[in-house]
Parts: structure tokens; sequence; C-alpha cells
């Protein structure tokens, strides 16, 4: 009888849905995305291994070819993985991506060709400083360790590995295990130490102390060494590949400017240049719509905190809430923070054009940013700040016309599309462009409490935070809900300390009728 089971309808709706999910899946694996990050380290992969195995390939020794050929593919395909799950954002941007093969490879190369050249392994060293210097830069800590340590094991290969075959050193310096020591060492002491370039001082400093860390690893695995090999040929090993890693921070130093615009990044000496009132873009923005102005000011203020409540970096947030509204300079008299008490421009409009408007401010922005040569990671503030929100007011306003007009009787028209009146986006892919994104809402609504009181603000800031969570505002900058909440209470207690309340100044008997305000407060006549 169970062959003539009736089955569920649950069971058969699962069942014709399996191939539509499997079909979804494929697409997903042999995306544009995916077949270009592919190339990308199939590239990186044959160069690796024409670097390592030149020797090899020039000598025809197959066994050797075929053994530095596994070695790099199983390091590559390590570091691949790495990439996947602690920087899968760089699947989306090849150029970055491609940026970082070519480095490593580039200094793969370079140590390479110092061994065929000079006979020295000091080239792996200043190659692993570069890397761990320059992921840190462009990344974050933990994903240039780890991604310096894959480098330092294919620039050992590349430089000293004896084990393979290379035999081409000169005697008594590093090689196998002690050049990995002594890579790791500069490597690990640039990453662990610099976090973010805030003064043309700190990548000498960061320099000076991986220069010591490998002073001190190579003594160390000299001295360990098999074999008698002489003191002073030991301490002359150390200290050539210490200046070398002393002068690549050095050489780092002066090509800075050329690694930013490789990698799209701005560091935090970049970040305060932008950040001074000066520049041109700020200080058009503080003549003509200096309303927007202040506003930009404090909600540098407001996200700065957030952001190092989380541990973000603050300085980022401060800099690209300062350039985040700057489209408002072409039409600041329809904002409301520069109407300076005048009518509202909007009154004679369309809720329609006041929305284009309004929306146009995002585009005009961006194409100023251009104009003006701002970093790209400046411009994502621009862009994102709205992301797809509803420009509320006007379409509220819509809406009520619109249902007015049926009731008088007029032409039905069909109601006002929600979607005809939100920002085109995209909506923030970084957590510091999330926290300006909230920053500016929660800013403007607590600007027309009557009274903020604490308890109010953070009602606010709670409520607006909800509604851009539900809204799916944050669903790609991966900001987690204990980080919000976080945000959220940064954010309230800011803006509390912004909106404090104030003793009112004391009455003299004597006192004018001209020196009191309008709540009934008093003050001297000339304040």
């Amino acid at each position: 009888m169970g062959l003539f089971q009736k089955k569920s309808s649950r069971r058969n709706q699962v069942r014709k849905n399996m191939p539509l999910d499997g079909l979804a899946n494929l697409n997903r694996l042999i995306s544009t995305e995916v077949i270009l990050s592919i190339l990308i380290w199939l590239l990186f992969v044959i160069a690796g291994i024409g670097i390592l195995s030149f020797e090899f390939i020039r000598n025809r020794q197959r066994m050797a070819l075929l053994q530095s050929t596994a070695l790099v593919i199983l390091i590559s395909w390590g570091g691949a993985w790495y990439i996947l799950h602690y920087q899968k954002r760089i699947l989306r941007n090849h150029a970055r991506a491609f940026a970082m093969a070519s480095l490593l490879a580039l200094t793969l190369g370079a140590a390479k060709l110092g061994v065929l050249l000079w006979q020295r392994t000091l080239w792996a060293t200043g190659g692993a400083v570069v890397v761990g210097i320059i992921l840190t830069i462009a990344f974050d800590q933990r994903f240039a360790i780890g991604m310096s340590m894959f480098y330092c094991l294919l620039g050992c290969l590349a430089a000293g590995g004896t084990t393979i075959g290379i035999g081409s050193v000169r005697q008594h310096e590093l090689t196998d295990l002690g050049l990995l020591l002594t890579m790791a060492a500069g490597a690990l002491t640039c990453c662990f130490s610099l976090r973010e370039i805030r003064t043309r001082m700190k990548l000498i400093n960061v320099s000076v102390a991986a220069a010591a860390a490998v002073f001190a690893a190579a003594v160390v695995v000299g001295f360990m060494a098999e074999g008698e090999t002489p003191t002073a040929r030991v301490y002359a090993n150390a200290g050539w590949h210490a200046a070398t890693t002393l002068l690549v921070g050095l050489l780092i130093q002066a090509l800075l400017p050329v690694i930013e615009r490789t990698f799209r990044i701005a560091t935090g000496m970049t970040l305060l240049d932008y950040s001074d009132a000066n520049q041109p873009l700020l200080k058009r923005l503080a003549m003509e719509a200096p309303g927007t102005f202040s506003h930009s000011l404090f909600i540098g203020s407001i996200a700065e905190a957030a952001a190092q409540a989380i541990g973000r970096n603050g300085l980022l947030c401060r800099v690209g809430a300062y350039y985040h509204d700057i489209g408002k300079i072409n039409k600041p008299g329809y904002f409301v923070e520069n109407e300076m008490g005048s009518a509202s421009r909007h009154k004679e409009l369309s809720p329609a054009m006041s929305q284009l408007i309004i929306v146009g401010h995002v585009k005009d922005g961006i194409e100023m940013a251009k104009e003006y040569g701002l970093p790209a990671v400046l411009r994502q503030f621009i862009e994102t700040h709205h992301g797809t929100t509803l420009v509320e007011p006007f379409y509220n306003e819509a809406r009520k016309k619109h249902n007015a007009n049926g009731k008088t009787g007029k032409a039905k028209e069909a109601p006002p599309s929600e979607s005809a009146f939100r920002y085109a986006g995209p909506r923030p892919r970084s957590k510091e462009a999330g926290i300006v994104m909230l920053s500016d809402a929660v800013e403007g609504a607590v600007r027309t409490l009557p009274d903020a009181t604490p308890a109010r603000i953070e009602m606010v800031v709670h409520n607006i935070a909800v509604r851009r969570l539900q809204d799916g505002q944050f669903d790609e900058c991966e900001l987690s809900f204990r980080e919000l909440s976080q945000i959220e209470a940064s954010i309230a207690k800011t803006l509390a300390g912004h909106y404090h309340g104030r003793i009112p100044y004391p009455t003299r008997p004597d006192e004018p009728a001209e020196g009191r305000t309008i709540t009934g407060q008093t003050r001297p006549p000339n304040q």
C-alpha cells in the first residue's frame, strides 16, 4: 500500500523548486565576478611558477619543476581560501585584487632576482616588509598578517629554498627556516605596529621597529644554524637584512601617494589633509551653504565617536561626513538648513519637482567630487549617505494631493509610486558609510524636537535605526546587531551632550523688558 500513498503538496512543491535552486547556485558559481577572480588567481599562479622555477625550466629539471609547481599551487590555494573567508569583498573589486596579486608577484620576482644577481637573500626580507606594510595600509591588520605569511612561504622558496635545489646563494646566507623566521619577524612587526598613518614619522618609526626585529631574529637563527658560522658573519648578515628593512620603509614613505592611488585608498595623513577647512570644496561649502557646512561638521563629530565605539576608522567617518552633502552647493536655498528664516521655496513647487531637487544633490555631489579629485574612499559617503531611502515629506504630500483630487471628483490618476520618491542609492557598503547615514538621519530628526531630553533623543535614535534596518539599508555594510546597538548609544550620548540644558541668566531688578527672551528666560540686552 505504501506505493499508493498520497504525497503532500508541500513535498511536491519542494521537489519542483529543487532544479531552480540548483540552477541559481550554478549561476552564482559561473558569475562574472567569480570567473574574473579565478583568472587573476591563475595569472598569479603562473607568474609564481615562472619565478620559483626559472632555473628548473632553464635546466630542464622536470622533477624539481613538478615539486615547485605543486608548492606554488598549494600555497596559492591556501591564500585564496584565506581571502574568501576574511576579505570576500575582493571578489567584487577586481582592480584591488589585481593590484594585490601584482604586488606579491613583483616582490617575489625581486627576491628571485636578488638571489640570481647578487646571491643574497636579504631581498626576500625586504619584500616581506613591503607586503606587510602595503597590505596593512590597503586592507587591515588581520588580513595583512595572513597574506604576509603566505608571501613569506613563497619568498623563502624563491630566495633560499635549498630543499628544492636553488643552491645559488652565498655561503652563510640565511636560507630555509632561518630566512622564513627572519622574514616573518619583519612582516609581523610591520603589521602589528602599523594601524593607521596620521603623521609623517609613522612609517619611519615602524621601519625602525621592523629593522630591530629583523636584526634580532637574524642573529638568533644565525647562531642556531648548523655548522660553524663566524660570529662576525652572523652580525653582518643581520645588519644587511636590518638595513634593507629600514631602506624599504623609507622607500614606501616616498611612494605612499602611488600606493594610495593604486589601491584606491586614503591613509590617515591624506584624510587629515582633506579635513582642512581651506580645501576648495569645504571652503565653497562654508561660503555658499553655511547651514549645510555647520551640519556636516556636527555629523562628523557624531560619526567619529560612533565609529570609535565599534573599533572602526573614526577619522574616515569624520572626513567623509564633511563632504557627504557637498552637492547642496548647487542649490543651497532649497534645503532647510540654509533657508535662514526665509520662506521655503518648495511651497511653489510640486512634490515631484521638489523630490527631484532634493535627490539631485547626491548626483551633483558625486560630479563635484570627481571634478575636484576627491578620493574614492570619500566619494562613497556622498553616494550612499541616503542609500535607497524614501523622501517621506514629499511622498506624503503627493499622496495627500492625490487623495484630495479624488474627493473633488477630478480625473483620477495613478497614485504616486513609492519607488519614484526614493533615492537612487547605492546602499552603504562599509560600516563607516552606514554610520554616517544613520548619523545624518538622526541629527535632522533630533533637531526638530521641541524638548530634546536624553530619553527622547535615545527613543528617536532607536526608532530611526530600526526603520533603516527594516528598510534594508544596512544589508550590504555587514553591521551586526551588537554594533548597531553600540552605535545607537554613542550617537544618543553625543546628541544629548550637544542639546544639553542651560541655566537661565539671572534677572536684575532694574533690567529693561528688552532683555527678556520669548521663552521667558532673561539674558543681557547685548546677547
